[in-house]
């Protein structure tokens, strides 16, 4: 198997093609996901716990941001969606949480922790 070339790009970028129409595939777990998530208006809610079992639901031919809390979780995904065949990969790196360091838009209360989780960091514009 060749090694896989993860494109990966920070929240602010994502911010871009979130308004390019691409899709942000959340894999946080149930518990994550209910607390605080994205306020944007084109994402799919899908646990990495669940991926396996509603591959079905990722639409092949869309443009996909794969997104956790600190992109860990999601570069996995990118990985395990390469193996399905899926092209249109980009692993938002840092995930959430400099997305919300950023202060972009997300609903419900993030705690503090998660707000200060990439303090001092400002290789992300």
């Amino acid at each position: 198997m060749e090694d896989l070339k993860i494109k990966e790009v920070c929240p602010t970028s994502t911010l871009e093609l979130i308004k390019r129409n691409y899709l942000v595939l959340d894999v946080r777990e149930e518990k994550e996901f209910n607390q605080y998530s994205f306020d944007v208006p084109h994402v799919l809610h899908i646990p990495l716990s669940q991926l396996e079992d509603r591959l079905n639901e990722i639409p092949k031919e869309e443009k996909v941001t794969v997104a956790c809390l600190t992109g860990e979780r999601s570069l996995r995904v990118v990985h395990v969606l390469s193996e399905y065949s899926f092209t249109n990969l980009i692993n938002m790196k840092k995930g959430l949480a400099k997305w919300i360091q950023k202060g972009y838009p997300i609903k419900g209360k993030a705690t503090i922790e998660e707000k200060a989780c990439c303090k001092g960091e400002s290789k992300c514009k």
